[in-house]
Order: structure tokens, then sequence, then C-alpha cells
């Protein structure tokens, strides 16, 4: 049994090898001096020739070798992404059997592992003098975030593993941004508010109110064909259609709940990842249809983003939401107290509600709340007891829990979801 406090110096794995030659260098020069023959010296120089070439030569394989590594800055959670790498021999002597090695955090954080992130790139067999290599190493985007990668260095401990030389170089790429895993969503049961006014040939969301007519152009695929005019239409002999402003347009206002207690799971298969990928589904949706979205939550840090549309938008909306954490202590019901301070009459309120049963009373008068300011809620409502029991890897059947009573009393539109749902399915059913 080994004593708690004795263990293991790191330096022994590596170090066994030289130490055994040493060792056996020691033995062949002292049975070499006790004999008065050639061939206990000629075993001893041969051991020694052995150590020399083993720790030099690793040294020499890496020196005058540079090595550049070039890839995308943004990718999305799942994909595959591509490294370009390229060895370059500053040397007139040829080079071979040496590693590349770089530092990519975002692996293994799929399952959670915290370490270096340390990948071997592949082995370089030969470089010619003078000459260079190049090739493609795929990589998975596991997890979203905002990572710094490298740097990028050489090893070799070629040809007999007793030492390792290794190079650093800051060459390359060193940033790479995963966005989370955005998925289709077809229709949101979005409302309107009065005080936004847009332009646009989209069907007016329900409770919109009255749009005023402000021209005609040609039919595009899609327009509605109630709004064809049809005396201009047979004057031309083209399909002409009504545009319309409309007095009021969908707004849209995504609220994370980032207090660490709400946060249920692990890795992606956790409340706040589920969170944070249909917030970013919901906003690509948003973007799509020319919907004002803004962004609010409150975790280490503040995370506010202001009404905006398009894909300039959509884009900061993802650069917070590939970073945004839950490591918050603020229950949720005081960020929705923040949010029904500004929010509009009409606006469409996404919530997600994952907190401890004791939370849940003071949650509802929040959100009882923003009814009064006239906002519309959208609640995604999770079974926590799915999402608790994820370390056995299968989700645990578990009736109901439709989340905190008096939702619908409050005219919210729900939707429950379990760890391992199909999230496309469900938000277009």
């Amino acid at each position: 049994m080994k004593s708690p406090g004795l263990t293991l110096p790191a330096w022994q794995p590596r170090h066994v090898k030289p130490l055994v030659l040493c060792l056996l260098i020691l033995v062949a020069y002292v049975a070499a001096i006790n004999r008065a023959q050639a061939l206990p010296w000629a075993i001893a120089a041969l051991l020694s020739a052995t150590l020399i070439t083993g720790i030099s030569w690793p040294h020499w394989l890496v020196k005058r070798l540079s090595v550049t590594r070039s890839g995308p800055e943004r990718a999305e959670e799942g994909d595959t992404i591509a490294f370009q790498v390229e060895v370059t021999n500053h040397g007139w002597l040829p080079r071979f059997m040496v590693e590349l090695v770089d530092r990519l955090p975002f692996v293994g954080t799929a399952e959670g592992r915290v370490d270096s992130g340390e990948k071997t790139l592949g082995v370089v067999t030969y470089v010619p003098g003078g000459g260079a290599r190049r090739f493609e190493v795929p990589v998975l985007c596991e997890k979203r975030g905002f990572y710094r990668l490298g740097p990028v260095g050489l090893a070799s401990s070629f040809p007999l593993g007793l030492a390792e030389a290794r190079q650093q170089r800051n060459d390359g790429v060193q940033t790479l941004s995963i966005y989370p895993d955005v998925f289709p969503i077809m229709a949101l049961p979005l409302k309107g508010a009065p005080s936004q006014i847009h332009r646009g040939g989209f069907l007016l969301p329900e409770g919109s109110g009255a749009a005023d007519f402000s021209g005609l152009r040609e039919y595009r695929r899609g327009d509605n064909p109630r709004h064809v005019h049809w005396p201009t239409t047979a004057r031309l002999n083209e399909l002409m259609v009504k545009e319309f402003e409309p007095l009021a347009s969908a707004c849209l206002y995504l609220v994370l709940d980032q207090s660490a207690a709400a946060n249920l799971g692990q890795g992606r298969e956790s409340t706040f990842e589920y969170s944070v990928r249909i917030t970013a589904s919901a906003a690509k949706h948003a973007a799509g249809n020319g919907i004002p979205t803004r962004l609010m939550g409150q975790g280490a840090r503040g995370l506010y983003l202001p009404p905006g549309s398009g894909e300039h938008h959509y884009q900061g909306l993802l650069d917070e939401l590939a970073v945004v954490a839950a490591d918050g202590d603020t229950p949720y019901a005081r960020v929705l107290e923040q949010v029904a301070v500004d929010c509009q009459q009409g606006e469409t309120v996404v919530v997600f509600l994952s907190e401890p049963e004791a939370q849940r009373a003071d949650t509802l008068l929040a959100l009882a709340l923003l009814r009064a300011k006239g906002a519309n809620l959208l609640a995604v409502v999770f079974n926590r007891a799915t999402f608790q029991d994820a370390r056995s890897g299968t989700p645990r059947t578990v009736k109901g829990e439709a989340g905190p009573a008096g939702l619908l009393d409050l005219g919210a539109n729900c939707l429950n979801v379990r760890r391992g749902d199909d999230l496309v399915r469900l938000f277009n059913p």
C-alpha cells in the first residue's frame, strides 16, 4: 500500500532509460579496468556512443526546423476543421522522424476534461535539406468557446527514445472562436411590439396590429397570394403585390439564466448548454426574418446586447454566446426584474427555467411583472430530473415536471425540454 504522502517523481518514466544505460556503461568500464582485454573497452565505448547519440541526435533533428499552422478562425460546435501545417528545413542536411505537437485546449472539453489540450498533429518522416513538407490535420470542434491555440512545436526522441528535444513556435493562427451548434427553427410564436416599425414582405406576426399600404412591387417567391393587386397585374400582364409597412413588428428578448445553481448536467448535455444552443438558433431565425433581437444575462460579468437585426448583429450575438458561462450567483428572478424595466409592450421574452424549486416562486412573480408590462412569454422549461441523472448516460424516465405552476395562467407558451431531446423536432413540430 502506497503512503498518502509518497508520490513517484514526474521525471522517473522519462529518465529511466538513460539511467539504466549509464549504469550499464559504469559496469562496462569497471569490467574493462579489471581486465586486460579489448572487448570490455569496446563494449563500454559502444554504450557511451549510444548514450551520446541518443541524447544529442534529437536536438540536432529539431534544430534548423520551423513550423507554421494556419486554418479557420471561426467554427461551429460539431464541425471538423482542417489545419494546414507546413514544416520547413532551413539546413542543408535532411531531417526525419519529427513530431508536430500543438496546444488545442478545446480537445476533450465535450466530456468535461480539463487539461493542457496538447495534441500530436502528426509525424514528419522526412524533410529534405532546404525543403518543406505540407499536410492537413482534421480536428473536431467539441465545445463552444474562445480559445488561444499553440504554441505549435516540434518534438523528437529518435532514434533511441533516450531523450526528447522540443522546439516551440508561435507562428500561425493563434485564436479560434467556436460558436454554439445552431439548428433550424421554422417559426416562433412571436407577437408584435407596437413601438417598433420595420418594412418587409413578411406576414405580420400574431397580435401585430394594423399595417399601412406603402406601394406595389413585383411578385417574389414566398409572397402572400392575398396581397396580389389584380388590377395592376392585369394592366401590366405581370404579377404585382401590395407592400405594407407594419405598424407593429415582432421583437425578441432572449434572457439567459447564468446562475450556477440552475445549471444541471455535464458538458454539452447540461441545461445551460441547451439554453445557449436554443438562444443562438432563435437569434438565427430572427436575423433571417429581420426581427429585432436583444440578449440579456447576468454571470460573473454582465451580458447585454441592445436591440438590433441583420447578420452583423447576429454575428455579435454569436461572439457573446461563444464565451458565455453559467458562472453567476444572481437569481433568475432578479434578472427578469431588470428585463421588465426596459421591455416594451408586445415584446416576446424568451425565458429558460431550470432553477431549483425553492426559487420558483420568486421567478413566477417576476414573470407576472413582465406580463403586467405587456410582454409576451415563451418559456423553455427544463426537466431537471433528466439532467440530474446525466452521469448514467441515459435520460431517466420522469413524469411531467411542466415547470413553475401558473405559467399557463400567465398566458405563456411553454416548451418542455428533457435531456436527449431532438431540438429540431421540438421546435418544428
